[in-house]
């Protein structure tokens, strides 16, 4: 903290307020704020800094505001072990209520639901609460839920067709090899079968080269 005051200090030479923000979960003792350097005859330095410490905040303190930042530090804020579902919908309902870009606010509700991952158990109770709001809040609220949802689909179409188009690569490959090099054995199988689409691909060059067995376990080898 005092090196990066220094150097804006420094550079800018205007005043600088310190302020380090604490978002981890644990350790939950007290962070320092100062930094000191002292000699036995000579205190030379005594640097404080603002010290801004999530997991010893209470998060329903927050959850009135009307602040995109807050929204995202409440997900990091001191809850208990029952409250994960609570907070989540608190801070949704907070998102909701901002007049975000859908930018924006994508980029909050990422940091939001990284944060605050629900069990079943949570996903349920989450569901409850949900169904308690009113109307027009509810609706915000599923507007954000089902934006994750079409992204989580559009992500996992994405994921299978990169799935298919190994698989795809991986059986024409074997069938090839086959082909070129006879029968293969189940351990030079396993090692093709566990080849990045990428370097199936590299394979599927380098076997036009291939004359024997021992190309391909040479090339194989090669990649371990």
């Amino acid at each position: 903290m005092f090196t990066y005051f220094a150097r804006f200090y420094e550079k800018y030479a205007l005043p600088v307020y310190p302020i380090a923000l604490f978002s981890f979960e644990t350790p939950q003792r007290l962070q320092p704020d100062e930094h000191r350097v002292d000699f036995p005859d000579l205190a030379v330095l005594a640097f404080r800094f603002r010290v801004v410490q999530l997991n010893q905040m209470q998060w329903q303190d927050y959850e009135k505001r009307s602040n995109p930042v807050v929204a995202a530090l409440m997900a990091t804020m001191h809850r208990g072990p029952k409250e994960v579902a609570r907070v989540k919908l608190a801070c949704l309902r907070m998102l909701a209520r901002l007049s975000l870009d859908p930018a924006r606010r994508e980029l909050i509700s990422g940091f939001i639901d990284s944060y605050l991952r629900l069990t079943m158990e949570e996903e349920q109770e989450f569901g409850a609460e949900l169904q308690e709001l009113s109307p027009q809040e509810r609706e915000g609220v599923m507007e954000i839920v089902t934006s994750w949802m079409e992204r989580g689909l559009k992500q996992g179409r994405q994921e299978g067709r990169q799935e298919s188009r190994q698989e795809g690569a991986r059986t024409v490959l074997l069938r090839q090899l086959r082909k070129r090099l006879g029968d293969l054995d189940a351990a030079v199988e396993a090692q093709i079968e566990g080849l990045a689409i990428e370097r199936l691909e590299q394979l599927g060059e380098a076997l036009l080269d291939f004359n024997s067995r021992a190309d391909l376990d040479a090339w194989l080898h090669s990649q371990r």
